[in-house]
């Protein structure tokens, strides 16, 4: 008699509370897979989908698989880099910080600091299987010797880069398909393409990726020679980026042979621009502008739209975050830009700010963007040429602009830029009118008062987030006119490297953002 009370007791509990329909256990939300295709120094509007808005007129690569994931997805027109230079932007992406704000970071090849936390880690703690598969750039600081400074991020990373793989993508698939399936899973695929040296040319498969990309074709941005030399440098780079997208599209394939697709909220970008003369490490649009598609059937709002609303490689992080339903720690300074995703026309920033810290050769740089348009660049080192990494230095496309330089006739105004030193300590552009950035505005009246502006957006946040010019910088490392390797009396393999920007004000520390 008792148990039938209590029985029955369950049931009036039950009938009552269907009443309006408020569940007794209450339902957890859908968690999306979540993957970021991250290409290897591959500038915006090297990417098909961009033709349209390419202000360089260079013929882009062939990217069906990327364009159909734009069709049908949202294109991002204004999304900037932190860090024009491969591991600083990739430090960035992960921890949601500016580079300097992530310890040692900011320069190349350098730790994270170890109490940063990277985002693919907060997912793997919220239940998500995480890889890491391609091109692995960052790490952690260590505590000691032995130990790490916080737990792996990634329950899977693999790195092979094998004949037929050279890109590091063969592994994309075989992981999608043997993930465990009772979990979402977040997949970081970074692809080797299309950094220097290209090796796509003979690890290349024309049944898979269709023919080469011809010399013959298209036009030369104006930033370089047009001759046959860099033609086919450029056609070597095209072949890459077409390789990755290709890898891409049977990531996607997959995704739908699964009945997955729907739910995977894709993401493609590049770390930073492509390594010619003019584009990586600068803190122009063609070295901190990067393409940038996002795809998730489920929930994006207005496919096909693209929009033009400004925002920055380190809200990326936070924006995954949120779309997991995991909690956003206060380290990140980034803001969510899921609302772009539901109406292409949301704003989440006004101003966007990058910076150049040293790659290969001494350097200093900030720049701010205003999403109306205005880019202004802070030179620290004005005195220096600014003419990218070794590898662009070295490159066949380089050579070319040097033998013209050194010829008798005369280098272009864009050419020209590429060798100018010393460079004005200010930079002030607007990039509708100077899509290429080459008048500079800064000492024009009719500007002072946007000028002054820029100036104070770039104090501010420099403030805010404990940034510096460290006493003692990081010296060059190669040769800037060779690219070649500097000799040093030091047994030190670090003999070049200096203090980093903001370790004499414990900018890793600091939890301010700054303006956005």
């Amino acid at each position: 008699m008792k148990t039938t009370s209590y029985i029955f007791l369950i049931v009036l509990i039950v009938f009552f509370s269907t009443l309006d329909n408020t569940p007794l256990i209450a339902t957890p939300p859908s968690q999306p897979n979540i993957i970021l295709f991250i290409a290897d120094d591959v500038s915006w509007n090297d990417i098909g989908c961009y033709q349209k808005a390419n202000s360089d007129e260079h013929i882009v690569a062939r990217t069906p698989n990327i364009d159909r994931l734009a069709d049908n997805g949202r294109r991002f027109d204004q999304a900037i880099l932190t860090a024009s230079s491969c591991s600083p932007s990739r430090s960035s992406i992960i921890t949601g910080r500016y580079p300097h704000n992530c310890g040692r970071a900011s320069e190349l090849h350098q730790p994270i600091a170890s109490h940063i936390p990277w985002f693919p880690r907060l997912l793997k703690d919220a239940g998500y299987y995480t890889a890491l598969v391609g091109k692995n750039h960052m790490s952690s600081e260590k505590t000691t010797d032995e130990s790490p400074g916080q737990p792996p991020a990634f329950d899977l990373v693999s790195g092979r880069k094998v004949p037929g793989n050279r890109g590091g993508h063969v592994d994309w698939v075989k992981t999608v398909r043997e993930r465990p399936v009772d979990k979402p899973f977040f997949f970081w695929f970074a692809s080797y393409d299309a950094h220097r040296s290209w090796d796509g040319d003979t690890d290349w498969n024309k049944e898979l990726y269709g023919p080469r990309h011809r010399h013959q074709d298209g036009t030369v941005s104006a930033f370089l020679v047009d001759d046959k030399t860099t033609r086919e440098d450029l056609a070597s780079y095209r072949n890459e980026v077409t390789r990755f997208d290709f890898f891409v599209g049977e990531v996607v394939n997959e995704l739908q042979r699964q009945d997955i697709l729907s739910n995977t909220l894709l993401v493609v970008m590049a770390d930073n621009g492509r390594p010619f003369p003019r584009a990586k490490t600068r803190l122009h649009d063609s070295g901190m502008k990067t393409p940038f598609i996002v795809h998730w059937p489920k929930e994006l709002k207005k496919p096909g739209e693209s929009t033009a609303s400004l925002i920055s490689a380190i809200d990326i992080a936070p924006t995954l975050l949120s779309a997991a339903h995991v909690h956003i720690p206060a380290t990140m300074q980034g803001v969510n830009f899921l609302s772009i995703l539901r109406e292409p026309t949301a704003v989440v920033r006004k101003v966007a700010f990058s910076e150049h810290n040293w790659h290969d050769y001494e350097a200093h740089g900030r720049s701010v963007r205003t999403d109306d348009g205005w880019l202004y660049i802070k030179n620290n080192r004005p005195q220096l040429p600014w003419q990218g990494p070794a590898d662009s230095v070295r490159s066949p496309s380089h050579v070319s602009l040097q033998r013209l330089r050194d010829a008798p006739d005369d280098l272009s105004l864009a050419q020209k830029d590429v060798f100018r030193a010393p460079r004005p300590q200010e930079e002030l552009f607007f990039t509708p009118d100077d899509p290429l950035q080459l008048k500079n505005l800064a000492s024009i009246a009719d500007d002072a008062k946007t000028l002054k502006q820029m100036q104070r957006f770039l104090q501010t946040w420099t403030e805010a987030t404990c940034d510096s010019i460290p006493m003692t910088i990081s010296r060059d490392q190669f040769d800037r006119k060779t690219g070649k390797p500097l000799r040093s009396d030091s047994k030190s393999k670090d003999w070049f490297r200096g203090t980093p920007a903001g370790w004499d004000r414990e900018a890793a520390q600091t939890l301010e953002h700054g303006p956005s």
